[in-house]
């Protein structure tokens, strides 16, 4: 009996070594791929593809030919290249390099033209914390900054647009008359956004025929709300 309770402690301890082991290594994973997120969220490489950027460190991989544009919000971290892929998931996990991020990269939904030429055009980013990528949406979500912070760059090929910002809403991903821009009458969109903004300023709205660009990310991990800017181009 003394030697089966022997045995019984034995492996009940080598149990829990294994057990600490495993949960040891797990968090050392877990802390290398926040580490990688976050390194991959902030690659100032990027910057060498900015249109008059003055970076001169060429990076060592090439971006892929399915950038887009630029963005650029003053005030925010996000001044990223936006790509658009096939579809609205390869991007999803993918940088602009073309390697496996799970920080994915900002980009131009796929039935949208790349020349941002459609009445209304949708970006996607994702959501993280520290105001990396589209997290940083969130503070459009304060009044006092909203109205702060109405000027959006964006870069098409050679030409530059001054976007003014003019509502910002939350809702769910399955309300078409937001996420699905070329299958919705814009007029229809301007409706909706109008009557369910946060906050809206109608000095800054699109006029008749005037295009809007909105910026859509995550409000919470694994919901299906979103938080989106809506903006409404000048041409400099």
């Amino acid at each position: 009996m003394k030697k089966l309770l022997q045995a019984i402690n034995w492996a009940f301890d080598r149990c829990l070594l294994l057990i600490f082991i495993t949960c040891f290594f797990v968090g050392i994973y877990g802390l290398y791929d926040s580490l990688q997120i976050y390194n991959n969220a902030t690659d100032e490489s990027l910057l060498y593809y900015k249109p008059g950027s003055n970076t001169e460190k060429e990076p060592e991989k090439e971006i892929t030919g399915n950038m887009v544009a630029w963005l650029t919000i003053g005030g925010t971290d996000i001044d990223y290249p936006v790509m658009q892929g096939i579809d609205n998931f390869e991007y999803l996990d993918k940088d602009p390099y073309g390697d496996f991020s799970l920080s994915g990269s900002v980009f131009l939904d796929a039935r949208n033209s790349p020349d941002f030429s459609d009445a209304y055009s949708l970006i996607y980013g994702h959501h993280m914390e520290g105001g990396l990528m589209f997290g940083a949406l969130d503070n459009y979500l304060d009044e006092s900054f909203f109205h702060g912070h109405q000027e959006i760059t964006l870069t098409v090929q050679k030409e530059t647009f001054n976007l003014k910002a003019y509502a910002v809403l939350e809702t769910d991903a399955t309300e078409r008359s937001i996420f699905a821009p070329t299958e919705t009458p814009v007029g229809k969109t301007a409706q909706f956004v109008k009557a369910n903004s946060l906050y809206y300023n109608s000095s800054n709205e699109p006029s008749t025929g005037d295009r809007i660009l909105a910026l859509s990310t995550c409000k919470y991990p694994d919901t299906a709300e979103r938080t989106v800017i809506f903006c409404a181009f000048k041409t400099t």
